[in-house]
């Protein structure tokens, strides 16, 4: 590719709500020809397209670029599955500001603190299938996932990387398939141990596990004051290998919180018990992203959120980090009305006006919801519209008529840089809707398509 083309290239790789169809590496990203390399391994035959499109040629102001068919006769670049992909709604996820941001995030980290990028919950709406491989070429270490599934998804991709299980398995089947996948199971109570040794017979090898330490989450895990004696139990059997000792925080996100000190004391007891003890010590981590913005850090870090660009805390801000996701759909229909018009379900709307209806192909089933009906706002040609109506399951109406030039095609943007600056970024849905983040973007749709941009580009 001309060297002059890189910064502005659009590698697309597009992932549906299962997953990504085919490889990925997770090989050190360090030279545009690995990211080449990288583009060319995390691909779906569902559709890829990677030559040097500018981002306004592969995802254009709707109508402008909706159609390949123009007075020239032919667009020579036309992808119909990229088209149809994003016809409708769909997730960008921008590939270099999630390097960025990791390597924001290492710079901030001890040279010797591994970094694990947590990609449960479909990586928190991103893709976990998309991030993952680019968080491992970045140098992140290792995967964490809440469920057996997501790390089987993460195998059948084609990553290689150490992938801990982080919830519970407590069944025969649920450990068996772990070990079938090459996964790290967590330990989240001693009853589970005669199990894993019988499993990890049937294996002919250990079962690689991390001892989850209950400091006062009070979810999951062993009793802090048992874990040091279970963990000293775990050094003798040699059917488990122990792979690292780790607890959660559950007030990380406030500052100068007493809980959190009182759980790293408590994590810091059982450390020093292992070592009276004589027993080896394993990797330790404790920190959240939250918990890895506040203090000093043990030898492993598990990053969420800030990998993904968002600030856990008011207090915890990261100059640099942006988000890395933007949520895009197109206008699908637009008609004039007479004032007096209902719009939308109950008619809780009624046009004040004469008025552009727009209707845009997306709903609540895609993750838009209900309850920001009338506050919404989205990005097109320049400008902030509204919406307005009820957001019905797949599509939500607005008011263009101060945009006469809008047209049917044309790409509005809800997520993304120009909604963040205007006030209506991901964190202010969550505040106008008395939630977190985390569950508004974890709520986005499988059936949105997640697409890769930004591949071989800068962040920025």
């Amino acid at each position: 590719m001309d060297g002059a083309r890189v910064d502005f290239a659009l590698n697309l790789t597009v992932m549906d709500g299962l997953g990504v169809r085919g490889e990925a590496v997770d090989q050190e990203l360090s030279t545009p020809d690995d990211a080449s390399a990288l583009a060319a391994a995390v691909h779906s035959p569902l559709a890829t397209a990677s030559a040097p499109w500018t981002q306004s040629d592969a995802l254009g102001q709707g109508s402008q670029g909706a159609d390949p068919v123009g007075e020239t006769g032919f667009w020579p670049d036309f992808n119909p599955e990229l088209e149809l992909l994003t016809s409708r709604a769909w997730v960008e996820i921008d590939a270099a500001q999630l390097r960025e941001n990791l390597r924001l995030l290492q710079a901030r980290l001890s040279p010797d603190t591994e970094i694990w990028a947590v990609v449960k919950a479909n990586a928190y709406g991103h893709g976990a299938c998309l991030v993952a491989p680019i968080a491992l070429a970045a140098g992140a270490k290792g995967l964490c996932v809440a469920t057996l599934s997501e790390g089987i998804e993460l195998r059948q991709a084609g990553l290689q990387a150490p992938i801990l299980v982080l919830g519970a398995l407590n069944t025969w089947a649920e450990l068996q398939q772990a070990m079938a996948a090459r996964l790290e199971v967590s330990l989240t109570r001693a009853e589970q141990i005669p199990l894993m040794r019988q499993v990890a017979r049937w294996a002919g090898r250990p079962v690689p596990v991390h001892v989850n330490v209950d400091t006062g989450m009070t979810r999951l895990g062993i009793p802090w004051q048992e874990a040091a004696a279970v963990w000293g139990q775990i050094c003798r059997i040699p059917e488990l290998e122990g792979c690292s000792l780790f607890s959660h925080f559950a007030t990380a996100d406030e500052p100068d919180s007493p809980v959190m000190a009182q759980q790293e004391a408590r994590f810091a007891q059982v450390v020093e018990q292992i070592r009276q003890a004589g027993d080896p010590l394993p990797p330790l981590h404790l920190d959240n992203s939250a918990g890895a913005l506040t203090h000093l850090h043990y030898s492993r870090v598990r990053l969420g959120l800030a990998l993904y660009g968002l600030s856990p805390a008011p207090h915890l801000q990261v100059p640099g980090l942006r988000p890395i996701l933007r949520l895009k759909a197109r206008l699908t229909h637009i008609q004039t009305v007479p004032a007096h018009t209902g719009v939308s379900y109950g008619h809780c709307y009624i046009t004040s006006r004469p008025s552009r209806i727009a209707t845009l192909a997306i709903g609540y089933a895609d993750g838009i919801p209900r309850r920001l009906s009338g506050w919404l706002r989205g990005w097109v040609r320049g400008g902030l519209i509204q919406q307005v109506g009820t957001i019905t399951m797949d599509q939500c109406m607005w008011d263009v008529t101060e945009r006469p030039d809008t047209q049917v095609g044309d790409v509005v943007e809800l997520l993304g840089p120009h909604l963040a600056s205007a006030g209506f970024s991901i964190q202010d849905w969550a505040d106008q809707l008395g939630t977190i983040s985390y569950e508004l973007l974890c709520g986005l749709s499988a059936r949105l398509p997640r697409v890769l941009v930004n591949v071989l580009g800068e962040a920025g």
